[in-house]
C-alpha cells in the first residue's frame, strides 16, 4: 500500500493538497478469495501508508468506515464515484485478479454537531 501511494505521489505533486482539518475514510476491500482474518487488521496498514499522501497526521482522522466485499457474496454498489467505478472495472476486466481496495478521503464531517 505504501509503494502505492508513493507511486500516486510521483504523479502529482499532491503535498501542496494535505490540509490539518479533521477527516473521514471510507475503505472498500475486494479480496480475491474469502478473507483470511479480521477486517480490522487491514485498517491500520492503509492508514499509515496514507501519511504524508492524503494526509499530515492519522492522527487528523475521526471516522473510518470499512467494508469487505467477498466474491462469492452477492452484492451491490448503488452509489459509485469515478474512481470506485475503475476499481471495480478492474476486478472484473482481469483474468488472474488481485486484491483490490478502494480508499476514499473526505473533509465533510457534516455528521458532527455543532
Amino acid at each position: 500500500m505504501a509503494q502505492a501511494a508513493q507511486a500516486r505521489i510521483s504523479e502529482r505533486d499532491l503535498q501542496t493538497y494535505l490540509v490539518s482539518s479533521p477527516l473521514a475514510i471510507t475503505i472498500y476491500y475486494f479480496p480475491t478469495a474469502p478473507m483470511v482474518g479480521d477486517i480490522d487488521n487491514i485498517i491500520k496498514p492503509i492508514m499509515d501508508a496514507l501519511i504524508g499522501v492524503a494526509y499530515i497526521d492519522d492522527q487528523m482522522v475521526e471516522m473510518v468506515t470499512v467494508q469487505k466485499f467477498e466474491p462469492e457474496v452477492g452484492w451491490e454498489i448503488t452509489s459509485r464515484s469515478e474512481q470506485l467505478v475503475l476499481a471495480l472495472d478492474r476486478i472484473n476486466a482481469s483474468e488472474a485478479p488481485t486484491p483490490v481496495v478502494y480508499v476514499h478521503i473526505a473533509d465533510d464531517l457534516s455528521w458532527r454537531r455543532r
